[in-house]
């Protein structure tokens, strides 16, 4: 429920403080009093949008706090949301340069989590909100509110997209069958070509090793065997010039230990080239002369080259495009299947249809039953006799389903219903409105309910029973009201006056709670305009006792 509302600096309200109670509250005033700001100033605190222009003039920010006793299930939210749940405070900001900043309970919050949360608080018809019973799918929304099948209408949604994407992929590959068939052909050949060369990873600088060693065997072989001669030969080599100064140096090193360290060099050396010598002979027992052998590597590397030539990549890169045309090769092939493809979108038809057709069943039968509900309040709103139905036709399916729903009344007895749009005047669709409206909402979870001006169209007698049917939603929500009848004022628990003054050349709108004899007053000028007579006084004073 909402506890209070204070404005700062919006429009022409410069400040005021309202503090409400359960029941039915009303809001009146003169045209242009700005009845409808106090709704406004309510919308943005609950996340609507807005502008630069709704700052007072003269003014750097418009400032508007909501107060509401939480539900249970708004607790919940909050926790959820990571907000303290001990109050409910809605606070926007917004400054002459249109920059706003929204907060929960004094906590930054963004506008779709106060959007969010303001849905869940209070529920807002708006002054020509009954215009949108005309259209069909307004009119289908409101049937699928009151079924309350937004779950199911949600994985409807899902699978009517997955249905649609799958046709349209099947679509696809039946209009461009001719040209992947052509694709694949020619995928084909380029697979043949490099499958029967069967290149391997890492296989280009193998072979290129390979060849180098093979076609320089013989400078190998002459070259590393005359190392080894020089080495580890017969007469003067390293290894026999090396052991014959470290059998003199050791001598030396007798008479002068300082030789000892040169003498581990020597030694160090001549290992060094012992080592040398056993690697470079297994080197050559690794060597040989094969011209085959050398032909063979030649003649592969030539068609490697080649076929990296002819696919324009590198030769070490061919086994990643034989890899790559496979997957395209496996792509195509499955695209080909169109039988596949086809029992696919057939399986998504399926289950988008059973879906939709329990959908519909809910629809006919929540249609039947609010058509009832409606009807019944008609007979109270000056439309005795009048009927209201909720007609469902078969249509395409859609991402809502299978029904075009159409509004169909008739005013009076003895007429045969017809579309909504068709026949209703403004103040039929009004009350419809109305009732449609006390209705979806008697078993809603909302509990502060607000109507701007929906009483547009109707006076007398029929205003009178719509206050009364305000009054009695008001039993188990609270319902405010801007009102310019005093019929509907008259049967609020609690009414607010709207008035507006100009000061200094400023136009400042100024909102009083009204007490009993103030009330009386002002459904005396609602009935009677400026000047009030004591027959009207009396009249209003009536209309407060009933």
């Amino acid at each position: 429920m909402l506890s209070s509302l204070h404005i700062r600096n919006f429009v022409i309200v410069e400040k005021t403080d309202l503090h409400f109670d359960d029941g039915f509250t009303v809001f009146s005033g003169e045209t242009g009093a700005g009845k409808s700001i106090l709704i406004d100033a309510l919308s943005l605190a609950l996340g609507g949008r807005t502008d630069a222009g709704v700052v007072r003039e003269g003014a750097d920010k418009t400032e508007i706090s909501a107060i509401f006793e939480p539900s249970n299930e708004v607790c919940q939210w909050l926790r959820e949301n990571d907000f303290s749940d001990d109050e409910l405070i809605l606070r926007r900001v917004i400054t002459n340069q249109a920059k706003s900043r929204a907060f929960i309970n004094d906590s930054p919050c963004t506008l779709t989590q106060l959007k969010e949360l303001g849905e869940m608080l209070v529920d807002i018809h708006g002054q020509h909100q009954h215009q949108n019973l005309l259209k069909s799918t307004a009119q289908r929304q409101l049937l699928d509110a009151h079924a309350q099948i937004e779950p199911q209408l949600r994985e409807l949604s899902k699978r009517w997209q997955l249905w649609q994407e799958n046709q349209q992929k099947l679509d696809g590959f039946l209009d461009n069958e001719q040209q992947r068939k052509l694709e694949l052909e020619h995928i084909e050949w380029q697979w043949q070509e490099l499958n029967n060369l069967k290149p391997q990873k890492d296989e280009w600088e193998e072979i290129d090793q390979s060849f180098n060693r093979l076609s320089n065997a013989a400078a190998l072989l002459e070259g590393t065997g005359a190392i080894i001669e020089q080495i580890d030969g017969e007469e003067q080599s390293v290894i026999t010039v090396l052991n014959r100064c470290l059998q003199q140096i050791n001598q030396l090193s007798k008479h002068d230990s300082s030789l000892t360290t040169v003498a581990e060099s020597i030694e160090s050396a001549r290992i060094s080239c012992v080592e040398a010598s056993q690697d470079l002979n297994r080197f050559l027992e690794d060597v040989e002369l094969d011209p085959q052998r050398l032909e063979e590597t030649e003649r592969r590397m030539r068609r490697l080259f080649d076929a990296s030539k002819k696919f324009n990549t590198e030769p070490g890169n061919l086994h990643l495009l034989l890899a790559d045309l496979e997957q395209r090769l496996a792509d195509l092939e499955f695209g080909m299947d169109t039988d596949s493809l086809k029992q696919l979108v057939e399986q998504n038809k399926a289950d988008y249809m059973q879906l939709a057709e329990e959908i519909s069943v809910i629809r006919k039968k929540t249609a039947q039953d609010l058509s009832l509900k409606i009807t019944e309040i008609m007979q109270t709103l000056a439309m005795q006799g009048g009927r209201f139905e909720i007609e469902l036709q078969a249509t395409n399916a859609s991402a809502q389903g299978l029904d075009h729903v159409q509004f169909n009344v008739a005013g009076h007895a003895g007429t045969t219903p017809r579309a909504l749009n068709k026949i209703a005047s403004g103040g039929e669709l009004a009350r419809i409105s109305l009732a449609l409206s006390v209705i979806a909402n008697k078993a809603g979870q909302v509990a502060t309910l607000i109507f701007d001006e929906v009483d547009t169209g109707i006076g007398g007698g029929v205003a009178e029973i719509v206050g009364r049917l305000l009054r009695q939603l008001g039993e188990d929500h609270q319902v405010l009201c801007v009102t310019h009848l005093a019929q509907v004022a008259s049967c609020a628990h609690h009414h607010f006056e709207v008035s507006k003054k100009e000061q200094s050349g400023t136009t400042r709108s100024d909102i009083r709670a009204l007490d009993d004899e103030q009330r009386i007053q002002e459904i005396a000028r609602m009935l009677g305009g400026l000047n009030i007579s004591v027959t009207t006084l009396k009249h209003a004073e009536e209309m407060l006792k009933h």
